[in-house]
């Protein structure tokens, strides 16, 4: 049964998304486990600071369900696609970062998701989380990659929840 793993995060009041999908995330997926929660800083200075966070389970779902369940989540916690409220930032972001060893690069998923290996709120919660899971395509370990990992462009500082 593959394991799965993503990266959620929220800039517009992050807590509220965000409790919000680890609520939905444990209802359909039982067994998820969630990494500690960190605040990071926009990349616009005059943007809010992110919340981040990385959660894991495993699923016999396909990929392509599993996408599916996790857009569903993003609605039922606020985000909005298109329409009103489109052109603001999305209230919750949650991005599939492996699914199991597979490598995948079609129309609409990439796997393993490219910014793991480049966005700290994304590499750091997951190492976290799941330190010795093997990323597919780089051949080392979450944690080998976090600890190599240059950490002083965008600091992650640990919430305490």
């Amino acid at each position: 049964m593959p394991e799965v793993y993503l990266a959620a995060g929220s800039n517009v009041a992050p807590e509220r998304h965000l409790a919000c999908a680890a609520r939905e995330l444990a209802r359909e997926f039982p067994d998820v486990r969630f990494s500690p929660w960190y605040r990071n800083r926009a990349a616009d200075a005059l943007a809010a600071d992110f919340i981040n966070l990385a959660a894991g389970f495993s699923t016999m779902l396909a990929v392509r369900e599993v996408q599916a369940r996790l857009r569903a989540i993003e609605s039922r916690c606020g985000r909005v696609r298109q329409g009103l409220g489109a052109g603001s930032p999305p209230a919750l972001d949650l991005d599939l970062l492996l699914y199991g060893d597979l490598v995948c690069d079609e129309p609409g998923l990439t796997l393993p998701r490219p910014q793991l290996l480049t966005r700290a709120y994304m590499l750091g919660p997951l190492a976290q989380l799941a330190p010795q899971v093997m990323h597919p395509s780089a051949h080392r370990t979450i944690g080998e990659l976090w600890r190599g990992f240059d950490r002083s462009a965008h600091p992650l500082e640990p919430l305490l929840r």
